[in-house]
């Protein structure tokens, strides 16, 4: 991937270091299953993220046992800083354009680096939790070492890979701009089920995929920066990730009930979706069958 050639963003911001002690996730209500998945790739934030993360005041003090640090200026010589920033950039213009399409305004979130710990309108979270978004702040959160993570678990270290993954939850951002959130929040309210093959949770997430795929024919039409094997590890990336296969490699079995994210070939199948057609009327996974 020619990542190189993408505009660098300007809202990619320190968020500090925290000791990793006390406060996050705390697991509550996770089983093993659970926790393998949150490790991967976050939690799914609802209007109520406090109830599954730290109760989160952005003001507040940190939780016992939690520091954190200031935040210090980017370094910008460090080319993980410097992909960041080129990805970031490129999803600024590629979801500023279908917005102005839509006759909206699109709205750039900041994505912020941390180290071990962070504290955001959400809540507390660890590195363990994996890259997420909050709708609290507009904010993606990210720690580098995830990518570490990926190439050591996964054994997938592409860039683009890489790429889909922030530009999936950059893709929460855009559902709670267009109100996503709350409409999910609303049909929970009404009984809807969170989890489980078919909840609530995994038709969001799924959408997320889809619309990184939307990103991703958008900005290779400005850009033409993929190159080959490209997109074959972004899609391996998506298998590598699918709640069944995470289950199984946690648990040993599989769960359906507990599913939060869909699985490999629901992730791929929707990603695909979006890179194919280049349209977010194609991403709509709360109708029918997923």
């Amino acid at each position: 991937m020619l990542w190189q050639k993408g505009r660098r963003s300007d809202n990619v911001v320190d968020g500090g270091t925290g000791s990793g002690g006390g406060g996050g996730m705390g697991g509550r209500g996770l089983g093993l299953g659970g926790m393998v998945i949150l490790a991967i790739l976050g939690l799914v934030f609802f209007k109520d993220p406090t109830a599954l993360l730290g109760q989160g005041d952005p003001g507040a003090a940190a939780p016992p046992g939690q520091t954190q640090q200031a935040a210090q200026p980017l370094n910008e010589n460090d080319p993980q800083v410097d992909f960041v920033r080129a990805i970031l950039g490129e999803t600024e213009d590629t979801w500023t354009a279908i917005f102005q399409a839509r006759g909206q305004t699109y709205e750039r979130p900041q994505l912020v680096l941390f180290r071990n710990s962070v504290r955001t309108a959400c809540g507390s979270a660890s590195s363990a939790v994996g890259p997420f978004y909050c709708p609290g702040d507009h904010r993606v959160y990210l720690d580098l070492t995830f990518f570490q993570q990926m190439q050591s678990q996964f054994h997938e270290s592409g860039d683009f890979a890489r790429a889909y993954v922030i530009a999936h939850e950059v893709g929460h951002h855009v559902q709670n701009l267009i109100g996503v959130f709350d409409k999910v929040d609303q049909a929970r309210r009404q009984g809807a089920a969170l989890q489980g093959a078919t909840g609530l949770s995994v038709r969001q997430e799924l959408q997320a995929d889809c619309f990184a795929g939307v990103w991703a024919n958008k900005s290779q039409q400005r850009q033409q920066w993929l190159q080959e094997g490209d997109v074959e590890s972004a899609l391996n990336a998506a298998t590598a990730i699918g709640d069944d296969r995470l289950q199984e490699q946690g648990q040993g079995r599989v769960v359906p009930d507990s599913f939060t994210h869909g699985t490999s070939a629901q992730r791929v199948k929707w990603f695909k979706a979006g890179l194919q057609s280049g349209d977010m009327g194609s991403c709509n996974t709360f109708s029918g069958a997923i």
